[in-house]
């Protein structure tokens, strides 16, 4: 019988790497994929949120406190009958009430505003590089604003808000578990690798640091901080808060990984290659648990942006003029909001959606990275 792997061209043969298999069986998760374009789409906000912003978050304009949403026009009637393509708005004008004297916003069909691609608008900083003022979407008129999502009782506009807000509420995420991460891939490590007294010790912190209720420490630290610290100190100081109490359970994953690997044939025989203690954890140890890690990151960053909005809607996690999606829910929580602008509630929604997005990617990248999940 002829041995097919003799006679088969050594072009032919090809191995698969771990990420190449992760990647295939990631693929095939179709929730998994949209979320990571969710996420994607979501991350770039973040790192440019000037870009796609349309008016000045900070801007203030009282005479259109509490405008409402305005809605984008693709198709209209030239004046010879035929459909004339081209993006545009309606403004609006500012009545009064004969009888409550409320202000009330009525759209004007007989006036259109051309909406520009890539049109001018306020300078913005682009990552702290350079200075533009170029925008996705931009209004024709600069007397004449587009309000996406309305205004708020200050007459700013929450459409920019919300893609300013994403800069804060998805790195305080990253920055948050990437700390977590650090500790965690340290403490458990050194438990794992060495045992003995340092496991002891170790363990004997985390389960001091699991055994404490998350949430009231997290609002008893948050309460401390000063409220006149700079937006950049309180920044920093939240997400140390969010970091101090999320490594204890990666760490636990981490010392269970090395616990198992330590005593495999692979380490042996790094061991007796003369292989340094660093080069036999951070080659050849770490990188066989490292996707299960990122999975387990992956995870974790929705809790730390919902522990932020938490902290910022109760009012002791940032406060304004920092811009958060967690501060800007805290402006709508009072009756006129709830009878008057609900399109202030709309930085929740893009909330739900970062958080179902960001799960559902770990979810896909636990699944691929589990050797046993079929």
């Amino acid at each position: 019988m002829t041995d097919l792997a003799t006679v088969a061209p050594a072009g032919q043969l090809a191995v698969a790497s771990q990420w190449q298999l992760i990647w295939w069986a990631f693929r095939r998760h179709r929730l998994a994929m949209a979320s990571l374009v969710i996420v994607i789409i979501l991350y770039v906000i973040a790192a440019v949120p000037g870009f796609f912003a349309i008016n000045d978050p900070s801007q203030q304009n009282a005479r259109a406190a509490f405008h409402p949403p305005q809605g984008i026009h693709l198709f209209d009637r030239a004046e010879d009958g035929g459909l004339q393509v081209g993006l545009y708005f309606h403004p609006h004008k500012l009545t009064r009430d004969p009888e409550t004297l409320a202000a009330v916003y009525k759209e004007d069909p007989a006036r259109k505003v051309g909406i520009s691609l890539f049109g001018r608008g306020y300078t913005y900083s682009v990552l702290g590089l350079f200075t533009t003022n170029i925008h996705l979407i931009a209004s024709a008129d600069p007397k004449q604003p587009l309000f996406l999502f309305g205004t708020d009782r200050l007459g700013r506009c929450v459409w920019s808000r919300i893609m300013q807000g994403a800069q804060i509420s998805l790195s305080v995420g990253l920055v948050g578990v990437f700390l977590s991460l650090a500790i965690g891939l340290i403490l458990g490590g050194i438990s794992g690798y060495y045992g003995g007294k340092p496991d002891f010790v170790i363990q004997r912190v985390i389960e001091f640091v699991l055994a404490l209720p998350t949430i009231p420490i997290w609002l008893a630290m948050a309460a401390a901080l000063p409220q006149d610290w700079p937006a950049i100190t309180q920044y920093f100081m939240i997400t140390v808060i969010l970091s101090l109490t999320g490594w204890a359970q990666l760490a636990r994953v981490v010392r269970g990984r090395f616990l198992s690997l330590r005593t495999e044939e692979f380490v042996t025989a790094a061991r007796l290659d003369g292989c340094g203690e660093g080069r036999i954890i951070f080659r050849h140890m770490m990188p066989s648990f490292l996707s299960h890690i990122i999975a387990s990151v992956t995870l974790a960053i929705p809790a730390m942006i919902l522990a932020e909005t938490a902290l910022s809607f109760l009012g002791l996690g940032l406060q304004p003029p920092t811009i958060s999606w967690g501060v800007l829910l805290r402006e709508a929580q009072n009756i006129r909001s709830i009878a008057t602008a609900p399109w202030l509630f709309a930085p929740g929604a893009f909330v739900v959606v970062a958080v179902m997005a960001l799960n559902l990617l770990g979810d896909g990248l636990r699944d691929a990275a589990d050797p046993y999940n079929k």
